[in-house]
């Protein structure tokens, strides 16, 4: 998205933001968007989420740049991260086995006003091109992921993740099961994730349906033109599908 269409994201909550002071945690280093061919600022919904933090922590909490930015860096690194089980121990202070330190500070003590929970980003058509070179054992896809084995199994079982005929993982499925991960901790189990998994396949279907004729065509390079289509219109059923669950979300809330 550009730069003006994150002001008019953000300035119901922040009035005060401009597109300079944008620029600015830009050219601090606090921010780092894409760029276009030409030049221009491309935002993701990451670069979103890191501007609210960033905000957040200077209107609520008062923190000076340079402190804001060790936040980040460590976040970034992982090596001191507000993860969901800190997030949840923030809105139930009482909740047993959540210690002082989770509910009140971040890295280097400071109190973190927002933990930057996006697994993942806008997506393009390009980042949907299929990686057939990239093969994962188990041990691999364990390491990697961060989960133990009957985290997996379980993740297996359901369908959620599938090994190939010879018991190798793909690259993508690296951040499905870290996400699965992320879930869990707020009490989601794989058998809760099915859900997900029977939308998915059911929109997948219905994208194949329109690129089939496309892929059928005798024309050099038909097939090439079908995978095409397929990952733009499955970049745009996410960026719907994130959409609507907004929107559903906000309805539930009564907001």
């Amino acid at each position: 998205m550009s730069i003006g269409s994150v002001l008019d994201l953000l300035r119901p909550d922040f009035p005060d933001v401009t597109i300079s002071k944008i620029r600015f945690l830009e050219s601090e280093g606090l921010i780092r968007p894409e760029r276009t061919p030409s030049g221009y600022r491309r935002f993701s919904v990451a670069d979103c989420e890191r501007l609210r933090f960033i905000l957040t922590a200077q209107r609520d909490q008062y923190l000076p740049l340079k402190v804001i930015k060790e936040q980040l860096e460590a976040i970034d690194s992982g090596a001191a991260t507000l993860g969901v089980r800190e997030a949840r121990a923030r809105s139930h202070p009482g909740r047993p086995g959540a210690s002082e330190p989770e509910r009140s500070a971040g890295a280097g003590g400071h109190p973190t006003p927002r933990s930057l929970n996006v697994v993942g980003e806008t997506v393009s058509p390009e980042q949907l091109r299929f990686d057939h070179e990239i093969r994962l054992t188990r041990a691999d896809l364990l390491a990697q992921a961060g989960v133990d084995e009957k985290f997996l199994h379980d993740l297996v079982r359901a369908n959620l993740v599938t090994p190939g005929p010879a018991g190798f993982f793909g690259a993508d499925d690296v951040p499905l099961v870290r996400t699965a991960r992320a879930m869990a901790e707020f009490g989601l189990e794989a058998r809760h994730l099915r859900a997900f998994k029977l939308a998915a396949d059911r929109e997948a279907a219905l994208l194949a349906q329109i690129a089939a004729p496309i892929a059928k065509s005798r024309d050099a390079g038909a097939r090439a033109r079908a995978e095409e289509t397929v990952r733009e219109l499955a970049a745009l059923s996410l960026s719907l599908h994130t959409h609507l669950v907004k929107a559903a979300v906000r309805s539930a809330l009564g907001n």
